[in-house]
């Protein structure tokens, strides 16, 4: 019994920590760590929002405005003044953005000094459906030298809101037989 109260009043002192082994591997894994880092690498793009005073040169003969209509039915490459170049309808429920870059790459074989093209949304159009269209639009995947580049397209991008087109009997009754407007 003496024996356990000596040991519980004989007084011990704490051992040092040597902590320079640990300090050494953090002066050699800081370094490492921060040079394995990979910064996050932002892309910006440019956009040319349409301006609603540019009317006159709307209809100039010697330049083709195309544009990217994206509806609620699919995708309308069109000239600009009407004309329908190319209608892309959804595949089972998606885009078919597939198709939409084979169109933008044939244009762009027979009018390869263009560079803007115009790109009009309905007003429900998503944001991810927003980024495809302009990815698809701007460039494609080509191989070059044995190694796999992005071609381009129209790099100049405007986007637009997409005409409303009304039913025939709406615009009939809108306007009274024998008025003019």
């Amino acid at each position: 019994m003496d024996r356990i109260r000596h040991r519980k009043h004989k007084h011990r002192e704490a051992a040092d920590l040597d902590v320079t082994s640990f300090m050494n591997l953090m002066i050699v894994l800081v370094p490492v760590l921060l040079l394995s880092m990979v910064f996050t690498h932002t892309t910006v793009i440019d956009l040319n929002f349409p301006s609603g005073d540019n009317a006159a040169d709307a209809f100039d003969p010697e330049s083709v405005y195309l544009e990217v209509v994206v509806n609620s039915a699919g995708f309308v490459v069109a000239d600009g003044r009407g004309g329908v170049i190319k209608t892309l309808p959804k595949v089972e429920g998606e885009y078919d953005y597939a198709t939409l870059s084979l169109v933008m790459q044939e244009l762009k074989r027979r009018m390869p000094e263009k560079q803007d093209i115009s790109v009009l949304l309905m007003e429900d159009t998503t944001y991810q459906t927003l980024v495809s269209v302009m990815d698809k639009v701007r460039s494609y995947p080509t191989v070059q030298n044995l190694e796999v580049v992005q071609g381009e397209l129209f790099p100049v991008i405007s986007l637009g809101d997409a005409p409303r087109k009304q039913p025939k009997a709406v615009a009939q009754v809108s306007a009274p037989r024998g008025s003019r407007t």
